[in-house]
């Protein structure tokens, strides 16, 4: 049996491959999650994500490669044997009981003395802040301290790993937006590794210590928010964290994001900048940006985001068919590869 050091990481992956027929739903990746990350598996809907979080949980069996706990190999452990617990959409709450119970279930399936169970679940609904919601029922709460009672009942438990499938995709905007902040502060205190499944990109951005992208069954690029936003590795990650203006110039492919790209004036000064001339084609003011859609002489359509730092933006002295210049420091371009058809693709259009 493998011991585990403090250089053994919470969650080891090597060549982890789950098949449906042809189609490989999980392509070999192998991947390694330190102890007390925030770690998110990002992607499209169909990329693999949720499936690798699955054979993490126990609940689906890999076709070949291993999953590791600690340096202890579990891929043919049954859920409830390995150190994780799973935190759904749907939260699973039992409708039935008061909070107290559904966060006590768990601990009295594990035969958890009485006493210390009363103690862990007056920790669990404190850490949560629902101490004074322990004898309501689900139906009584909002979708956010539902969720909340969701996670006080999986960390309760004190897993090694917490794994959330997308849990905060059933609430608007602003309560997930809370529950963004909420999450990552929770996490911090208990330190136990949290691993987390969204498509949204600002999601993964906001909580992550580091993110890992996926897109057909495989990872394209493993990276903190920042390195993954300003250093994408090729024109997939580029597009999809973010918004990517991708540009070809003599002979060569690179992108810029719309923050970076000014809308000079004719006082600008131009020292430093790679400069190209174009039309104004769209105009869309969404709050604290206003964006604007140039077609470029030279070929190519690039979207700039004017920040609306004055009540009267200057971009609303801008219309469309304005004939303007733009510009943008050679640093923030970063050259990108276009992406290469994968068997998982051809496979997905020959079934389409």
């Amino acid at each position: 049996m493998t011991t585990s050091s403090p250089e053994t990481p919470d969650v080891r992956l090597t060549g982890l491959t789950k098949h449906y027929g042809d189609f490989a739903a999980v392509d070999g990746i192998d991947l390694e999650i330190q102890s007390g990350e925030f770690f998110t598996l990002l992607g499209p809907s169909g990329s693999g994500k949720t499936t690798t979080l699955k054979m993490i949980a126990g609940f689906e069996e890999p076709s070949s490669g291993t999953v590791e706990l600690a340096g202890v190999d579990v891929s043919g452990l049954a859920p409830y044997d390995r150190a994780v617990n799973t935190v759904f959409q749907d939260y699973a709450l039992f409708p039935h009981m008061s909070v107290a119970a559904n966060i006590e279930y768990g601990l009295e399936v594990a035969k958890v003395d009485k006493a210390e169970r009363k103690n862990r679940v007056a920790e669990a609904l404190e850490m949560v802040r629902l101490d004074s919601h322990d004898n309501r029922k689900p139906s009584e709460l909002s979708g956010g301290q539902r969720q909340r009672v969701a996670l006080a009942r999986a960390i309760v438990n004190r897993p090694k790993v917490l794994l959330l499938d997308e849990p905060l995709g059933a609430l608007d905007l602003k309560l997930r937006e809370q529950m963004q902040f909420e999450l990552k502060q929770i996490q911090g205190g208990v330190g136990i590794t949290f691993i987390y499944v969204t498509h949204d990109q600002d999601e993964a951005l906001t909580m992550s210590d580091r993110i890992a992208v996926f897109n057909k069954g495989k990872i394209e690029q493993v990276s903190a928010p920042r390195d993954l936003y300003e250093q994408p590795v090729n024109e997939f990650v580029a597009d999809f964290v973010g918004i990517s203006n991708a540009i070809d110039r003599d002979g060569k492919r690179f992108t810029i994001r719309p923050e970076k790209v000014k809308i000079l004036g004719p006082d600008d000064s131009r020292d430093g900048l790679e400069t190209e001339s174009g039309r104004i084609t769209d105009i869309a003011y969404v709050g604290m940006v206003t964006r604007l859609h140039i077609d470029l002489d030279s070929g190519g359509t690039i979207q700039v985001a004017h920040q609306n730092v004055e009540a009267q933006s200057s971009s609303q002295n801008e219309a469309i068919n304005t004939q303007v210049t733009v510009g943008w420091r050679p640093d923030h371009v970063v050259p990108i590869q276009a992406q290469v058809e994968t068997k998982n693709e051809l496979l997905e259009e020959q079934r389409s």
